[in-house]
């Protein structure tokens, strides 16, 4: 029997697609995959049964993910299975932005016991105006999943699009509107937009990236939102840029002590991937990803090895490995199978970190696997 461990509530939709030769195990020490949402990972330090940690959502920055694999635990994340749930929110939030909805609602509360409200709220009505998303520019700062269907949404909605990534060629074959404008940088669209919507993951490349500098790029009265991570933003000088009015209203989904204090700010509190649908997604992403990586040794969508797909071809055994890329890994490994029977044998590397799955009919003696696993860069050696 498998264990798997939840640090998270996970939707029952995603834990009934688990096989009936698993069972959820209260103690993540006794685990052979561990789910997780939001919760921090970081000073959790996990057990050798651990082969598998899978993210039911996108951002990963709550996981050690170099720790994590060199103790041979791949990391899995969910890209695109909450997307559409960040789509809609983003938009709620441009429209907060734009029109003083939140404020109106607020005067609605505290003046719902007088009598005359009906008619008050013909005099009021006014200071609660704003302007519409038609004809308005956005741009977009990466183009994934999300920002992909955001872009889609918004140009439906009658709004100019430019929208930028680092990989501007991986978009082709993406069903983009025909008169969007692709730029280089973000620093090219800048100047050009009414909304700047931030959709990329949080790294030290990425940490702060909307400063002083860039914000003095932006139209006065940009409006940013911010479903992605706050780190993203530079708290201090957005903060100066609100009150000189360069910024007219700042949307984040991820307060924090400073943003949530902040005039002109619209905080929402981590709604973005709240809906029942995207956490069904998700988790039944992640849980196919884990029973597939325990059961075949496939790997798709990890945030830290290579993915691999490869179908075992009627080969009765099959030996995986993961290692540090640094290692020459046909030099190294691949003698202790040349005098077996091998059907197949595929390898992937990142920058960090390799992986290799070995078919063949031939068993792997225990002397063997031991000494593979000795091998200094070598993380886990697996026979399934």
């Amino acid at each position: 029997m498998r264990n798997v461990h939840c640090l998270n509530s996970i939707s029952k939709v995603g834990l009934n697609e688990l096989p009936k030769t698993y069972q959820i195990h209260n103690d993540i020490q006794f685990a052979d995959a561990v789910l997780v949402r939001s919760a921090v990972m970081h000073e959790i330090k996990l057990s050798d049964s651990v082969l598998a940690v899978a993210r039911a959502g996108a951002g990963v920055n709550n996981i050690p993910l170099d720790d994590y694999a060199k103790q041979g635990v791949v990391v899995f994340n969910t890209p695109g299975a909450n997307a559409n749930a960040v789509k809609e929110l983003s938009i709620a939030g441009m429209l907060l932005a734009s029109r003083d909805i939140k404020g109106g609602m607020n005067w609605i509360d505290q003046n719902k016991g007088t009598p005359e409200i009906a008619k008050t709220v013909e005099k009021v009505k006014a200071q609660f105006g704003g302007t519409e998303i038609f004809n308005k520019s956005i741009g977009i700062i990466g183009l994934g999943a999300i920002g992909i269907m955001l872009a889609k949404a918004c140009h439906a909605l009658g709004m100019k699009v430019y929208g930028t990534k680092r990989n501007l060629e991986s978009l082709q074959g993406e069903d983009l509107p025909k008169d969007m404008i692709l730029v280089k940088s973000k620093e090219e669209l800048f100047p050009h937009c009414d909304f700047i919507s931030l959709n990329l993951p949080l790294s030290a490349d990425t940490k702060q990236m909307i400063d002083k500098k860039a914000l003095n790029q932006m139209k006065d009265g940009v409006i940013i939102i911010n479903f992605a991570r706050d780190a993203l933003v530079h708290d201090l000088d957005l903060k100066e840029a609100i009150e000189t009015k360069k910024v007219r209203k700042y949307v984040t989904d991820f307060p924090n002590d400073i943003t949530a204090n902040m005039e002109g700010v619209i905080a929402i509190p981590h709604l973005g991937a709240s809906t029942e649908e995207a956490e069904e997604n998700c988790a039944f992403m992640a849980v196919n990803q884990i029973v597939e990586y325990i059961e075949n040794g496939n790997i798709t969508n990890s945030v830290n090895f290579p993915d691999i797909n490869v179908d075992k071809k009627n080969a009765p055994h099959r030996v995986t490995l993961l290692y540090d890329a640094k290692i020459d890994i046909h030099d190294k490994v691949h003698p202790y199978f040349s005098k077996k029977d091998v059907v197949q044998c595929v390898d992937r590397k990142n920058s960090k970190y390799g992986y290799t799955i070995v078919d063949m009919n031939d068993e792997l003696n225990l002397d063997l696997i031991k000494a593979i696993q000795k091998i200094e860069g070598i993380f886990k050696i697996r026979v399934i």
